[in-house]
């Protein structure tokens, strides 16, 4: 233990000093998003993905590619989620994947129809590739990954470990916004996302993947602190990124990232004996103190303004109009375009022009279920009803993944605020598609 310990250490400070280098020397971002493709590409040749190296390398771009984006390292927008997409492939080249995952093969089948749609309706001013770029990359990423993980065989450890890559360079995010904007206070005069305590990026997107590294961080406090010096490491690299994600005071993250913990704990209760049970008790009050100290640190740094964003009030207490920053009008726009043109929609990436068409608003989606609506017609409907039944129907017989719902809850909440801009909704939803097995069965002897 003293040996995995001291190795857990290290990996968390070479991560902190991954940070501090970027921030002295932005052009690092550049050479790190480099060296992470290549260093994972030869990693799963050399080790013919025999043990599903894929998914470490690709959980891990998956936790970097907000870093990369807000230091300037990405390549273009894309970047992280046409790398794992190419990865996936690499993997199945490696491995195989199943048969039955054709349901996913259909699912990019059914997206067909609004790219045709979209060729045939764009004008002049609209850039089609990129606007099909923008709005299938997700999807696409999604459906590949989904079908490479369809009932893989993996422990609950190595699960632990796929989440713990993606935990490592959210942590070097963390340590960046501290080096970025290290006084909350001088900062903060609203009630509004702040782009300054999210490290001059989008705060939708560092508090959703900060969210994302709360869960993993209070499940590796939860089930895999076996010291207390373990459990201090942890404990603390938790309330580090839960208080840098509660300041972004964007609140889709956060309260995802509540929602997936919420979920660990009922499904950990539930499938306790007695004796765990009573010892859940402890868990819940410590839970509990935890993020009561954690919200009152951060309301002292606010100087209160983060209760009034909660609350949905602007910096003098009156309730604002909107609770979703605008996000209604734009869902509402979609609906609208999906009841005007329900069998093809107004095709792939075309939702942006036809709502400036139609009712003058230039705004991208949100909201990935209305987007796909709106643009897909009859085989968005399709696509969605895939998305959300086929992991229930795999996990009737996958009792052991522990982080299923956690997870399904993390893509459903994650493209209701976030739509697919990040490539962590469309790799997390695909995790629950993985068969998890706390531990292999032993063979009975002959």
């Amino acid at each position: 233990m003293k040996k995995t310990s001291l190795s857990y250490g290290y990996i968390i400070l070479i991560h902190a000093l991954i940070a501090l280098a970027v921030f002295a020397l932005p052009f690092l971002s550049k050479i790190y998003a480099i060296v992470v493709p290549v260093v994972g590409f030869l990693i799963v040749v050399k080790k013919q993905n025999k043990n599903n190296e894929v998914l470490l390398v690709t959980a891990y771009m998956v936790g970097v590619e907000v870093f990369l984006r807000m230091t300037g390292g990405n390549f273009n927008n894309e970047f992280i989620k046409f790398n794992i997409i190419g990865f996936m492939l690499l993997g199945m080249i490696y491995s195989n994947f199943s048969t039955k995952a054709f349901v996913f093969w259909f699912f990019l089948i059914l997206l067909i129809p609004g790219i045709l749609m979209a060729v045939a309706v764009a004008n002049f001013n609209t850039d089609i590739r990129k606007a099909l770029v923008f709005n299938l990359s997700g999807p696409v990423c999604l459906a590949i990954c989904a079908v490479y993980m369809f009932k893989r065989n993996v422990l609950f450890s190595d699960l632990q470990n796929i989440i713990l890559a993606m935990g490592f360079p959210i942590f070097t995010t963390a340590i960046y916004l501290f080096l970025y904007n290290p006084s909350v206070k001088d900062v903060v005069t609203g009630t509004q996302s702040n782009f300054a305590t999210s490290g001059g990026f989008g705060p939708n997107q560092v508090s959703t993947v900060l969210g994302l590294g709360i869960f993993i961080f209070f499940a590796q406090l939860l089930l895999f602190s076996k010291s207390k010096k373990l459990m201090f490491l942890n404990g603390a690299l938790l309330l580090l990124i839960s208080f840098r994600a509660i300041v972004t005071f964007s609140r889709g993250g956060v309260i995802t990232a509540v929602v997936m913990i919420m979920c660990l704990l009922f499904l950990l209760y539930y499938f306790s004996s007695p004796r765990g049970k009573s010892k859940f008790t402890t868990v819940f009050i410590v839970t509990i103190l935890m993020g009561i100290g954690l919200w009152t640190y951060s309301y002292l740094q606010t100087g209160g303004l983060i209760e009034k964003r909660y609350a949905n009030k602007d910096a003098k207490g009156r309730t604002k109009k909107d609770r979703l920053g605008g996000r209604e009008e734009i869902i509402d726009t979609e609906l609208k375009l999906f009841v005007d043109n329900p069998v093809l929609g107004v095709g792939a990436g075309m939702g942006k022009q036809a709502r400036e068409e139609s009712f003058g608003m230039e705004a991208a989606s949100h909201n990935e279920i209305s987007r796909m609506l709106s643009e897909h017609g009859l085989f968005g409907v399709m696509g969605l009803f895939i998305l959300f039944v086929t992991p229930f129907i795999l996990y009737f017989d996958n009792k052991q993944h522990l982080y299923f719902l956690s997870f399904y809850v993390f893509w459903l909440l994650t493209i209701n605020h976030a739509a697919m801009r990040t490539a962590a909704p469309a790799f997390v939803y695909a995790l629950t598609l993985l068969s998890v097995k706390v531990k292999i069965p032993e063979k009975p002897e002959d």
